[in-house]
């Protein structure tokens, strides 16, 4: 949801944003150990990571979109090294060994007939439904949110009606990077992490958030989901396995494309 309104709708190449997400998990982990229940702490965490948002986005407009047409090549760069950063700091602070958190969700199921749901993968989308629901709510029914969809549209036009490009991108960006830490916190009720498990995700998100079509808040709930019940599928298919699950998200991101290129929801 993050990489959607920061890639999608700013055009930023965030790269960095499966490294923020991690270090989200490892603040919620903090935040845990005082006593918090790790969704209560992923909330928490959205106020500071959105002025880190901010700050970071000023240091990528100063340093490289101010300057000219090179901007996303260049921001490329910065944004690896500040993933890299991120793992470096991660591992100096943890060590290598995973972490995890406890709650009372966490290791119990649902049970229907003979299938089991693990109740912490129903917490996580029904946290994941609520956000796409305020998101589409704030981009649609707000000034700034309007803003922010128009900013990728038209600068230009959009100073014309009152609102600095500049400031409304800060915004954005801060807006993306709080959803990242809610993220983190999802992701380490999930399961485990460990440092560098940015790099998994990398390529399956950029890959959830064109697919979907740059900048749909539902689309890429849609997306997300077309992505994971197609690499469970694989997971379980006998001659295929583990291995084959990563090359999925790529193939059918090859094949809509060549279908349809502004994505499944792109407009």
């Amino acid at each position: 949801m993050g990489l959607s309104v920061s890639f999608g709708l700013l055009d930023v190449p965030h790269v960095a944003h499966p490294a923020i997400m991690v270090l989200g998990s490892y603040c919620t982990f903090l935040l845990t150990r005082l006593g918090l229940d790790p969704i209560v702490a992923g909330v928490l965490l959205m106020p500071p990571f959105f002025v880190l948002g901010m700050g970071l986005y000023r240091l990528y407009y100063e340093a490289f979109e101010k300057r000219g047409s090179e901007a996303g090549v260049r921001g490329i760069a910065f944004f690896f090294g500040v993933a890299l950063i991120i793992e470096v700091g991660l591992i100096l602070a943890f060590g290598v060994d995973q972490r995890m958190v406890e709650a009372s969700y966490i290791g119990t199921s649902l049970r229907f007939g003979d299938v089991r749901i693990p109740q912490r993968t129903l917490v996580v989308f029904a946290v994941a439904v609520a956000m796409t629901v305020v998101l589409t709510l704030y981009f649609s029914k707000t000034f700034t949110g309007r803003a922010i969809k128009a900013v990728a549209q038209d600068e230009p036009a959009l100073r014309l009606m009152g609102a600095n490009p500049v400031r409304i991108k800060q915004w954005a960006f801060g807006i993306a990077t709080a959803v990242a830490a809610l993220a983190g916190a999802m992701l380490i009720i999930i399961g485990p992490v460990e440092p560098n498990m940015d790099r998994v995700y990398i390529g399956r998100t950029f890959a959830v958030v064109v697919l979907a079509g740059l900048g749909s808040m539902t689309g890429t709930v849609a997306a997300g989901l077309i992505l994971g019940i197609s690499e469970s599928i694989v997971l379980i298919h006998p001659d295929l396995g583990a291995s084959w699950a990563p090359a999925v998200s790529f193939t059918l991101l090859l094949l809509v494309l060549g279908v349809r290129p502004q994505g499944l929801f792109g407009r």
